[in-house]
């Protein structure tokens, strides 16, 4: 889910890197300290979970688990994506740094949706694995469309790509879903405290 370099229009480069500082100061000023740790092995996991990717045009397509990290962090989000993305970068050449802030965008924007709209239902054992599905395919579903919206918007010639990029993510989507699921299950079972449910969420400070 990746945008290349030389792909997007000025304004777009301009317009997702200004939300994302924006997005970035947020999370850290919401960031418990005492939990960068935990923090800092969720950005690992969503840059492992990215590595393997299959190029899709001026894009990719691979795993993201940003539902995970957003049902988990809310606004941190923001921070702990940009530095697995800044780190795959610098490293690997996945996207780029000029795109940096519209590939987090597209990412953590989806991630933080899926926090306000699913965080009640985890706190209600019932619904747990149904949010936890939903978090997962809604997170990549988002990422996809707003990826494809930042292409239509730099060049109406790629709209074609922008479609092609939302169909190519539905396999990615309902597998999310389902590993997000089991790992919210999981980690329910195992550790609970991690989710901090019903306390103060992982990594921010209450307000």
């Amino acid at each position: 889910m990746h945008i290349s370099e030389g792909i997007l229009s000025a304004p777009i480069l301009l317009g997702g890197g200004v939300l994302t500082v924006i997005g970035i100061a947020i999370g850290l000023k919401k960031l418990d300290y005492d939990r960068i740790m935990g923090v800092a092995i969720l950005s690992s996991t969503f840059f492992v979970a990215s590595l393997i990717h299959i190029p899709l045009g001026p894009g990719s397509v691979h795993l993201v688990l940003n539902g995970l990290l957003g049902v988990m962090l809310g606004w941190v989000s923001f921070p702990a994506i940009f530095v697995a993305l800044l780190l795959q970068a610098i490293f690997f050449q996945y996207g780029g740094i000029v795109v940096l802030g519209v590939n987090t965008f597209n990412m953590a924007v989806p991630a933080l949706l899926c926090f306000y709209l699913l965080r009640p239902w985890l706190e209600q054992s019932k619904y747990r694995s149904v949010a936890g599905f939903i978090g997962g395919f809604l997170s990549v579903f988002l990422a996809s469309m707003f990826m494809a919206l930042a292409l239509t918007l730099s060049d109406s010639g790629f709209i074609s790509t922008a479609k092609i990029v939302v169909i190519a993510h539905l396999p990615v989507m309902i597998i999310e879903g389902f590993i997000t699921m089991f790992i919210i299950s999981f980690l329910t079972r195992v550790k609970p405290e991690i989710l901090q449910l019903g306390i103060k969420k992982l990594g921010i400070k209450e307000c």
